[in-house]
């Protein structure tokens, strides 16, 4: 505390004699002025009173100092942490939740709790499959600058070596551009066990919450497996380095042989569908490229998949994020404070090096948009004409001038031309197709190199660095992509990232399934280009959230030249004018769970797969639940029970409480079938696909 003492203060000046004292003794008993005093005792003239005072609050505050401020503002700052702390450790654990029952009422029972009291138990194993970045990877070995961090955690947990170390940690969590596997002298692994995806960071739920409440039943970790994996890594490479594929085969097989012979419940959410997509085909596959059990394996060992948010047919996210590295909240920050991301920010040149780091995750090309127009639609036709960008109301009148609840005039906004996802100016993106005139980007000389002689670009770009000035403007004169030319855009602007990528992944529609060339596994993580599993028992779910904002198709401008700089940038000031406009700070916006649209989350359970087709010949059951988004009403219900975003899924007690009673036996009739609040069925009857 001797930090916080104030210095020694300087002993003040001696006072000046009082003048009006002084002058006291020249006035006689009546208060009259003596004959012969001095008139140099008047008072003071105000200018100089005025001094006299300014010069003392110079005095007054030079003996306070900018040390002491420090000083005090950190021990008011330690003083509160502690107090706040003893206050957390001393109350009682329900304190928290009597608050907020206090506010909004008795809180419902979880659904571990309320179907523990209908009787339900443990049955069939769980499986866990997660997604993209959340879960936790680990360092084993690495360069001079991560000298300490043996098996610390350099993604999840709390980041703390991404303040500490910045560079650093982005060339370890950097993967080789040319074979997409580690770089030399660095290996980095993903963590083991239901703590591998728990919680993302300390307080961030991901899978705790489910977790929790099937324990509630009787779940424990011999009945529950966590098939963590390397996310960045593409599928098949999961495999090649670190024979993940073959560790979860065989954990399904024991959880199976150890359960009385109850076949698992698998649970993947997000890019984890692909995922577990993939090893349903490589695990019947014959080996060296699969798995080696035999057509009937799937029959055999599992009773339901069971997809959270589900990118079956891919995310435009993902478009713009392999493009320019952004996502909308990027550009609404970048509009705010573009010194902060475009600028050279404290030596860090934040986007640049996010770019140089996701582009050597090949995982991220799995989720690019597949199917073509066919699917997400063309420059005039998309299967979300119509939708209206309201909370409530998503169902557009067929005129476009209604009555509102009072009898007034109420304009709906201009239909959205959605199959445009990457569109150069608002006025493109709005535009009739008749009126755009497209330039060929494909045949394009790339023209001079952006990055000249600068070596420092060449590593922090990864691919820009190659386009050149000709390449930028054969873009941009395109003016238009959708999903059939995103392809090629990407094949463009990042060749090389991309020709690693056609190696394990694929975005088509297969003519003819029974081809043999469908049994290459770059196309077993889309549904469009594969099979179901023989399975006819199997059940599959598609479980996503709906009513909130998402990404679905995107305005670009070309940026401001700079060094080292990315070209392309959403155009975060085009507006849609109105506050039920679909487009926001330069990007459309459809109906989905924030990350995932509709139309991918639930078309191939909606039409792709229902029923016999030819993407499933056995005729598996399949279902769509929906579930409604309600966000938290207070701050005390963290991120709340009934969310559908992305993630917060995870704590959706709906949700959780149709998870546990498949987990317990039951079937998706049981369960009520289809659950749904969009449109999903009528867009995916705009689909135009041979079943």
């Amino acid at each position: 505390m001797s930090l916080l003492r104030r210095r020694k203060q300087p002993q003040p000046p001696p006072e000046q004699p009082n003048e009006d004292s002084s002058n006291g003794s020249d006035l006689d008993e009546k208060g009259k002025k003596k004959p012969g005093s001095s008139s140099s005792s008047a008072a003071p003239p105000p200018e100089a009173a005025a001094a006299a005072a300014k010069e003392a609050t110079k005095r007054t505050r030079a003996r306070w100092s900018c040390v002491d401020s420090c000083c005090w503002l950190v021990g008011c700052v330690c003083s509160a942490w502690w107090l706040l702390l003893f206050l957390y450790n001393a109350m009682p654990a329900s304190f928290p939740q009597y608050v907020t029952e206090a506010i909004t009422g008795p809180l419902p029972d979880p659904p571990g709790v309320k179907l523990q009291k209908e009787g339900l138990r443990a049955k069939h194993p769980v499986v866990f499959v997660p997604g993209i970045v959340t879960g936790g990877l680990e360092l084993w070995e690495g360069h001079q600058c991560a000298e300490g961090l043996f098996r610390k955690r350099l993604w999840g947990g709390t980041f703390g070596d991404v303040y500490k170390r910045p560079l650093c940690w982005v060339e370890h969590m950097s993967l080789d551009n040319e074979t997409g596997l580690d770089k030399p002298g660095i290996r980095v692994r993903p963590v083991t066990g239901l703590v591998a995806a728990d919680y993302f960071v300390p307080g961030y739920f991901v899978w705790a919450v489910l977790i929790a409440n099937l324990a509630r039943i009787g779940y424990e970790e011999k009945t529950m497996y966590m098939a963590a994996y390397d996310w960045r890594l593409s599928f098949q490479n999961t495999e090649v380095r670190d024979q993940t594929l073959s560790r979860i085969k065989s954990n399904i097989e024991l959880l199976v042989a150890t359960n009385g012979g109850n076949r698992v419940v698998v649970i993947p959410h997000s890019m984890g569908v692909l995922y577990f997509l993939h090893f349903m085909k490589w695990v019947e596959a014959p080996p060296p490229m699969g798995g080696g059990g035999g057509p009937n394996w799937c029959a055999k060992h599992i009773k339901s998949v069971m997809n959270i948010g589900g990118p079956f047919l891919g995310v435009p996210k993902a478009v713009a994020g392999l493009f320019s590295s952004e996502a909308k909240d990027v550009a609404v920050a970048r509009a705010i404070a573009p010194e902060v991301l475009d600028s050279d920010f404290l030596g860090l040149q934040t986007l640049r090096h996010l770019m140089r780091m996701t582009r050597t995750w090949d995982s991220t090309m799995s989720m690019i948009p597949k199917g073509g127009d066919t699917i997400w639609g063309d420059l005039d036709w998309s299967p979300e004409d119509g939708f209206e960008c309201k909370a409530k109301n998503q169902k557009i009148n067929d005129s476009e001038v209604s009555k509102d609840a009072n009898g007034k005039n109420e304009v709906h906004p201009e239909p959205v031309k959605y199959g445009r996802i990457v569109s150069f100016g608002k006025d493109v993106a709005e535009a009739p197709s008749s009126e755009i005139e497209q330039i060929e980007f494909r045949d394009a000389v790339k023209g001079n190199n952006i990055a000249h002689s600068n070596t420092s670009c060449r590593d922090i770009w990864t691919e820009y660095h190659e386009l050149g000035w000709g390449g930028i403007k054969a873009v941009a004169d395109y003016k238009v992509y959708t999903a059939g030319s995103i392809i090629d855009l990407l094949r463009f602007v990042a060749p090389r990232m991309m020709q690693r990528g056609s190696v394990h992944f694929s975005y088509g529609i297969a003519d003819n399934l029974d081809d043999p060339k469908y049994g290459h596994y770059k196309y077993w993580s889309n549904p469009l280009e594969t099979k179901l599993p023989n399975a006819p028992e199997m059940e599959i779910f598609s479980m996503y959230g709906v009513g909130i904002p998402t990404e679905r198709a995107y305005v670009y401008k070309l940026a401001p030249q700079a060094e080292c700089y990315i070209p392309f940038q959403i155009d975060a000031s085009a507006e849609g004018g109105d506050e039920n406009s679909c487009l926001k700070g330069g990007v459309y916006l459809s109906n989905g769970d924030e990350t995932v649209p509709v139309l991918s989350a639930g078309y191939m359970c909606a039409k792709g797969w229902r029923g016999k087709t030819r993407f499933n010949p056995s005729g598996s059951k399949t279902y769509v639940r929906e579930y409604s988004h309600s966000p938290p009403s207070n701050l005390l219900e963290g991120r709340g029970t009934q969310s559908g975003a992305h993630v917060d899924i995870m704590g959706n007690f709906a949700l959780i409480e149709d998870i546990i009673r498949i987990a317990a036996g039951a079937t998706g009739e049981e369960l009520g079938g289809d659950q749904v609040y969009s449109d999903i069925f009528k867009w995916s009857d705009k689909i135009k696909l041979k079943l």
